[in-house]
């Protein structure tokens, strides 16, 4: 599959994902999102699990990046981790799987190499996308051959905990884009237009909104905590 045909490029994915514990978990939901977001100017979308990502395909004619969140014990790889959930999503076409490309062991004790020839090999057709966390990942994605790479694990990872995306205007965005010549994909707190904006001038191929579009309950609560933030400092009318 070739990537440029898809029409990813200076364009906005959104990611409509629920889960379970979230009220909007249903795939019934996350198809009518997608449909949202594709009149609202998406030229892509994000989704977790086979069953969202067929049912988004049966509603928008857009390109979608599949993914499938599983857990394995306490092992911190759960996007993509195995080959079972890349056969879920080649199963209903999702034009682009990501994955966790993080240097991490992942749970079934294949090394990241052995995985994406795996993918490689029994799925030549897709498109694969890294979702790392740092420089040193995203040089080791493009050494591996993916075709795009994701600024999603940024701040979720043990050696990136408690940074942010957008931190210093951006600069570990820009650093990953200044070592690779891979695409890369901007994912993760882009709370704003003008810090997607901010991301197409720092040189991305696309830039990933999920949250901020797609998660209502999120959205309320960044609402009620501004509002009770305000209302700390406030005088007092007493």
């Amino acid at each position: 599959m070739n990537l440029d045909k898809l029409g990813l490029k200076d364009g906005l994915v959104v990611s409509c994902q629920a889960l379970e514990h979230e009220p909007l978990h249903s795939s019934f939901i996350m198809g009518r999102m997608a449909l949202a977001a594709r009149e609202g100017g998406a030229i892509g979308i994000r989704a977790n699990t086979a069953v969202d990502v067929k049912e988004i395909k049966e509603q928008v004619d857009l390109p979608v990046i599949g993914i499938v969140k599983r857990n394995y014990g306490t092992n911190p790889v759960f996007i993509t981790p195995t080959i079972r959930e890349v056969d879920e999503l080649a199963e209903v076409n999702a034009e682009i799987i990501a994955v966790d490309a993080t240097l991490r062991a992942r749970p079934d004790g294949k090394t990241l190499d052995e995985f994406v020839n795996e993918i490689r090999t029994k799925h030549p057709q897709i498109l694969i996308m890294a979702d790392i966390s740092t420089k040193q990942e995203a040089i080791n994605a493009e050494r591996l051959g993916f075709d795009l790479i994701s600024t999603t694990l940024v701040g979720y990872t043990e050696e990136t905990a408690g940074l942010k995306l957008y931190d210093d205007q951006f600069a570990a965005l820009k650093e990953i884009i200044s070592n690779v010549n891979t695409p890369v994909v901007a994912e993760g707190n882009i709370m704003t237009p003008e810090m997607a904006a901010t991301c197409f001038e720092a040189g991305v191929y696309c830039v990933v909104v999920g949250g901020a579009i797609t998660r209502p309950m999120q959205i309320t609560e960044r609402f009620v905590s501004e509002i009770s933030k305000l209302r700390q400092l406030a005088p007092s009318n007493k």
